[in-house]
């Protein structure tokens, strides 16, 4: 009695045993004539066909593992298409859909002549059934020497390519090569569909890229600001002066007499003239300061990719002048 499992070939467990009937013993015929019996000797088969009866016998009982276990080591001896359709009846019953799908390919290959009408047919249903719970991948690889793997298993060094039929679901990639950079591929294959995925080997210098947290303009730009201001204070600086020079002309010229308020407002220019100068040569500097640091924090900085992939990250700096009390200069917020 066959326990219920949860397996993607669940539902054809149940249909497919409904009808379905392993090959006899007796149905299998011996001889060289055949084109699957061809340079299996006699021995041989009748070593076989003693392992395929054990077979048989074992899967009557539904101890499918064992009965397994005897058509393998009977196919080990003769390729037969009659072993291969009943391995694929014990191998459905412990939920390995792709080696039952390879067992009825083999099991089909000579036609009806191995099996009988019925079994053929039921064969090619079976294989059927079975196709649409699976998937279908084709992968290829172009890159000399490397190694490919699916979920593990080798596949083939390329350049070379692979077609077969896996298990729906997530499955994993590999192509590998001394001195490359793995390249991996992770993708969710649906029953029933054909993928076709390409693999490629880079080298490290393919896979670099460089960066800079903004554009490289923006610090160049804030260090011009700041030598402008600084100029702009220099012209302050120079107008004050003049101040300074038409108060001081004017008060010997008087003799040292008290100055009028027209003299006097002079020296009042001068003094705030002065005063907004050294703001400018602090703002200025503390700009020109700014931006250089800025730009050796600009600078241009690698980093690695995934293969088929580009990483693009979004950074951030906002500057803005800083003024209030005695307080001047430039704030810079950086965003990574």
């Amino acid at each position: 009695m066959l326990k219920s499992r949860p397996s993607t070939a669940l539902a054809l467990v149940f249909l497919l045993l409904a009808w379905a009937s392993p090959v006899s013993a007796q149905q299998l015929s011996t001889g060289t004539e055949r084109p699957w019996a061809k340079g299996v000797s006699q021995e041989k088969q009748k070593t076989a066909l003693e392992l395929f009866r054990a077979g048989n016998a074992l899967l009557k009982e539904s101890i499918f593992v064992q009965a397994a276990e005897k058509y393998r080591q009977a196919l080990a001896l003769w390729d037969h298409p009659a072993i291969h359709y009943n391995m694929a009846l014990a191998l459905l019953n412990l939920d390995q859909p792709v080696e039952v799908h390879e067992h009825l390919e083999a099991a089909v290959r000579y036609g009806a002549a191995p099996l009988d009408s019925e079994k053929f047919e039921n064969a090619r249903a079976y294989k059927t059934l079975v196709e649409k719970q699976l998937s279908r991948v084709i992968i290829t690889c172009d890159s000399p020497g490397a190694s490919v793997t699916l979920d593990g298993r080798v596949l083939f060094v390329a350049p070379g390519r692979y077609e077969g039929l896996v298990r729906p679901g997530q499955h994993t990639l590999l192509a590998t090569q001394e001195g490359h950079p793995t390249t991996d591929m992770s993708r969710t294959l649906l029953p029933g569909e054909t993928t076709t995925l390409t693999l490629k080997l880079y080298t490290t210098e393919e896979l670099t890229r460089y960066r800079r947290h903004w554009s490289a303009w923006k610090p160049w730009a804030l260090m011009g600001a700041g030598v402008a201001v600084a100029l702009g204070g220099g012209a302050l600086h120079m107008q004050s002066r003049s101040s300074y020079r038409d108060f001081d002309t004017q008060v010997s010229s008087c003799g040292g007499c008290v100055p009028p308020q027209t003299v006097t407002d002079l020296r009042i220019r001068g003094d705030n003239l002065q005063r907004v100068a050294l703001g400018t040569y602090a703002l200025g500097g503390a700009a020109v300061i700014t931006g250089a640091v800025l730009v050796y924090i600009n600078r241009s900085q690698p980093y690695r990719i995934n293969p088929g992939s580009a990483a693009n990250e979004s950074q951030a700096v906002n500057l803005a002048p800083l003024f209030g009390g005695r307080e001047r200069g430039i704030q810079a917020t950086f965003r990574f």
